[in-house]
């Protein structure tokens, strides 16, 4: 059936397929899916006037009427965005296959959302954590788990990686003798970041001890289970928390607030917002510019450096 003459159903898996065709990630298609199926379901509500039975009968109007129900009934502004990503994708990529002349959802924007972010772990909680030792078991020998949580920790907070890409790490992708580790980030971009000593240690101690949990010598994650297969994202998130707690650290520990309070003390220390665009990954400098916490007093330091004008008010003022 040709994809200009087929149910709108149709034409929602046509674009599933041809994203996972450019091996977008589970997560990724998995959101796609959800967005377009609720999408589609509203347009086919007899509540919501005539089913929409082709998309090149839908309109800017209706999405815009979409997008503002979603917001009424309790959808947040993140949330909303998502929704509309996904629509102006799936829209365009219909344009691209000459379904539709124009996209409908082009210049469409949805309301805008508080960038909230996680606050940052207090520096001496955080090396308190980490310095931890491990506790030995009672043969004598440190527990494979905890070696495996403190090289997940060391990672997460000294080399600043999402949840995902600490997940998707591989041996092949572990340099010692280069002190660092080749990252996958968003949209499948590569990025090398330094390995520090406590993190190199803490990896090392851990992958003396991992073969004791392969079953596969296939198996290529840095990170496995008791069961020898990768870790998931939920056991990573659960351990983070678990250590939080044990270390008292107040509010709930998570990978993405360790990857905060690794931008926020990198920039406290340096101001080089640059050099911690690169270390984060971030495509656009604005993604980095949301991780800053530095006060206005070192802001006005900064300021009284380096600024002529205020280098010409305090020689005058002398």
């Amino acid at each position: 059936m040709a994809l200009s003459d087929s149910p709108p159903e149709y034409a929602v898996e046509a674009f599933l397929a041809s994203l996972a065709q450019q091996q977008g990630s589970p997560h990724t298609l998995s959101n796609y899916r959800r967005d377009l199926e609720q999408f589609l379901h509203y347009h086919q509500s007899e509540e919501n006037g005539p089913a929409l039975t082709h998309w090149r009968a839908l309109t800017r109007k209706q999405i815009r009427h979409y997008l503002a129900c979603r917001h009424q009934q309790g959808l947040s502004p993140r949330s909303v965005q998502r929704h509309l990503s996904s629509i102006k994708s799936f829209l365009g990529f219909l344009q691209q296959q000459k379904v539709l002349e124009t996209n409908p959802a082009d210049g469409l924007r949805a309301p805008k959302s508080a960038q909230l972010l996680p606050k940052p772990v207090d520096i001496d909680q955080l090396q308190q954590m980490l310095d931890q030792p491990v506790n030995p078991a009672v043969t004598g020998n440190p527990q494979i788990v905890e070696l495996r949580d403190k090289a997940m920790l060391e990672l997460l907070y000294g080399c600043g990686m999402r949840l995902a890409e600490l997940v998707g790490l591989d041996l092949a992708s572990v340099d010692f003798d280069q002190e660092q580790v080749r990252v996958m980030g968003k949209g499948r971009k590569e990025r090398l970041s330094p390995l520090g000593s406590k993190a190199a240690l803490a990896l090392k101690n851990w992958l003396a001890v991992r073969k004791q949990w392969l079953r596969d010598d296939q198996e290529v994650a840095v990170f496995i289970g008791q069961r020898g297969r990768r870790i998931s994202p939920a056991t990573v998130q659960q351990r983070v928390a678990r250590a939080g707690r044990d270390a008292g650290i107040t509010d709930r520990l998570h990978p993405h607030r360790l990857r905060h309070s690794y931008a926020s003390h990198l920039l406290e220390s340096s101001g080089d917002l640059r050099g911690v665009q690169e270390l984060l990954g971030h495509a656009d400098i604005s993604s980095t510019q949301i991780y800053t916490r530095l006060d206005y007093q070192y802001l006005a330091q900064v300021y009284d450096k380096a600024h002529p004008r205020a280098r010409r008010k305090k020689s005058q003022d002398n």
